[in-house]
């Protein structure tokens, strides 16, 4: 059984699927699964399946016709506050953002600004990803900020609200984020945050995924924000074990950029060094792949 099958194949992990398949016998049964079944995966499907068949345990379309899409245009420079007040809401909601120190940088503000939040992503350990969202589904976290890490194969009851804070690069990327809600024939709102340098891609991205979302220009602290999300003024307070921010976001929706550093201070230097150690490691699965493709 392969899941996320379509997602193994856009990450470029069809030379280790096939490696897998290959060690399979042959009269064996194999299964594919995922949300969206496209593309590279009719390779693995001409290549390893016999007689195959397509089930669909419910139309896409299915989905998308419980969802309620919004794309709010936002000034540059109250993007982030925006977000802020959506994720002070009353209710669980999934916010996602692109990179995953853009995540941790967001999650700091939301815990400094009096929001119960937390980060999770493919750089958290796996133990550390189940607490998370087992601290999300029981309530003590009211916000989980995500990449797209999160937008697959994660359930969870009654989560009625998702935010493309970071819009998807694409309309697969955004069914997959908008389908944490409205599971099971529930309902749900995907709202997405758009400055105007973005409306030109999102235009596209809700044509590819065959959305016509409705669009409302907004302002943080506006009564529009609050009746589209529940938006509301956080508390200031900063969660208890959480450290206070000492920077707010930059202008121009610079992504958080030295949020709870000050520049010239060990935390940043640390930061810079967490992040040149993720590049080695990087660099050297990417080697390692290349050496077991016979690169």
């Amino acid at each position: 059984v392969l899941d996320e099958a379509d997602q193994m194949a856009d990450l470029g992990f069809m030379p280790q699927v096939t490696e897998l398949l290959d060690q399979v016998r042959a009269e064996g049964q194999r299964m594919l699964f995922s949300a969206t079944l496209d593309r590279n995966v009719d390779l693995l499907v001409e290549r390893y399946l016999s007689d195959p068949v397509v089930h669909s345990v419910d139309p896409s379309a299915a989905a998308v016709s419980t969802m309620e899409h919004h794309v709010l245009h936002v000034h540059g420079p109250d993007k982030f506050a925006t977000a802020t007040e959506i994720a002070a809401r009353d209710g669980r909601v999934i916010m996602f953002l692109d990179t995953k120190h853009a995540v941790d940088r967001f999650t700091k503000h939301l815990l400094g600004s009096g929001v119960r939040a937390a980060a999770l992503h493919g750089g958290k350990s796996q133990p550390l990803r189940t607490r998370t969202l087992d601290r999300f589904r029981t309530g003590e976290v009211t916000v989980l900020v995500a990449t797209n890490v999160a937008a697959r194969g994660i359930h969870v009851d009654a989560l009625d609200l998702v935010v493309n804070v970071d819009p998807p690069a694409d309309g697969k990327d955004y069914l997959h984020r908008g389908g944490r809600t409205a599971r099971a024939g529930e309902s749900g709102v995907v709202v997405t945050l758009v400055t105007p340098e973005e409306r030109r891609d999102v235009a596209r991205v809700m044509a590819d995924a065959g959305i016509r979302p409705h669009v409302t220009r907004v302002r943080s602290g506006e009564a529009e924000l609050t009746r589209i999300t529940g938006a509301r003024k956080p508390s200031g307070v900063p969660v208890a074990g959480s450290a206070p921010t000492q920077e707010g976001p930059k202008r121009g929706g610079a992504a958080f950029r030295g949020i709870g550093t000050v520049p010239g201070r060990p935390g940043r230097a640390k930061n810079e060094s967490r992040r040149a150690a993720e590049a080695r490691q990087t660099a050297e699965a990417r080697r390692a792949a290349k050496v077991r493709r016979g690169g």
